[in-house]
């Protein structure tokens, strides 16, 4: 097989070139120990777990999930050359860490994961839209924020930011400023978790209560609830959202939308030098939000865990994930399956 590396958006990509090797799998069993980046919330578990799974049955990896989120994977990726696999990473609020990787050689992209890019942003449900137009707004927000009230303090409202721990608390925490919600009289709510924020948009959602706080997408909860990305009247500012926005440091953030969001799979460049034809794997397999968006709400309707959902998956779109992998691999998949 042949590849190379090339620039693009600040990262390195693999670019897999035609060869008749490209059929063939890794000679089974010399993948080595590859370790996969497990992070808490649905898609990326899902995606973790058929990563470990195919990199073990069809390319003979000794693939291993390790607990991850995406600040400290991209960290520990950039200075200590682990987890191997990063499968959905975030990489506009990571940028600045992942480029110091790519120009040292430590790390690659193998390719966007989510093909249609990911979204991010503040919203509110659109039925309190539908009632009152201007809420779309952030400035319609900041006037009704009366209608926001806290629950544990109704003397106040509240926003709901994002989970501690979370990349997105620091972007959140950042335009809560840059917006004036502290002194519009928004208290800034941490949920807890990624089930916290869920919890919190499902409860008010499905009561018809007001909501107003940090979410993304592709996810269940959007692909249930139809809700409405407020605008801020700034237009996405790119230099200011990688250079103050996503910075635990930024002293005086401005208002910017969140930009498109490249959610890519990084890789070290080990494992593409030790392992060429899984990372070929890593680098055809992606997804559509509104594929990812049922998958999503299929696992919330089950109660299913990234495992189960993997294993559906693969027994259920056969279609979607065999032109990622050579016929002898997909041979070696289906097997494991039977065997499950």
């Amino acid at each position: 097989m042949r590849w190379k590396i090339i620039g693009g958006l600040g990262l390195a990509s693999i670019v897999w070139a035609t060869s008749p090797l490209l059929a063939q799998a890794d000679s089974h069993g010399e993948c080595g120990t590859v370790t996969v980046a497990d992070m808490n919330w649905n898609s990326a578990t899902f995606i973790a777990n058929l990563d470990r799974f195919i990199l073990e049955h069809a390319y003979g990896c000794d693939a291993q999930l390790v607990q991850g989120d995406t600040m400290p994977t991209g960290t520990s990726m950039v200075e200590k050359g682990e987890p191997n696999v990063a499968p959905e990473l975030w990489s506009n609020s990571f940028r600045a860490a992942i480029d110091i990787g790519v120009a040292e050689g430590r790390l690659l992209e193998a390719g966007r994961v989510f093909s249609d890019g990911g979204e991010e942003g503040f919203w509110v449900p659109s039925y309190m839209v539908a009632e009152r137009p201007e809420l779309a707004t952030i400035q319609g927000v900041i006037q009704h924020a009366g209608l926001f009230k806290n629950p544990e303090d109704p003397s106040e409202s509240l926003f709901m930011g994002c989970p501690s721990g979370w990349n997105c608390q620091i972007s959140a925490e950042n335009l809560y400023r840059a917006l004036g919600l502290e002194e519009a009289g928004f208290a800034l709510g941490d949920p807890g978790s990624a089930a916290g924020l869920d919890g919190s948009l499902a409860k008010a959602y499905e009561r018809g209560e007001p909501w107003f706080g940090y979410y993304w997408a592709p996810t269940a909860l959007l692909g249930n609830y139809t809700m409405v990305k407020v605008d801020f009247g700034s237009g996405a500012d790119v230099e200011e959202f990688q250079t103050c926005t996503t910075q635990p440091d930024c002293a005086d953030p401005k208002p910017t939308m969140y930009p498109p969001s490249p959610v890519d799979t990084l890789i070290t460049a080990d494992l593409a030098e030790r392992a060429p034809q899984a990372v070929g794997y890593l680098a055809s397999r992606a997804f559509g939000n509104d594929f990812l968006n049922a998958l999503l709400a299929w696992m919330n309707e089950n109660q299913a865990d990234g495992e189960t959902a993997m294993v559906h998956f693969l027994t259920n779109y056969e279609d979607m994930w065999l032109p990622w992998v050579a016929d002898d691999a997909a041979m070696r998949i289906k097997s494991a399956l039977a065997e499950l």
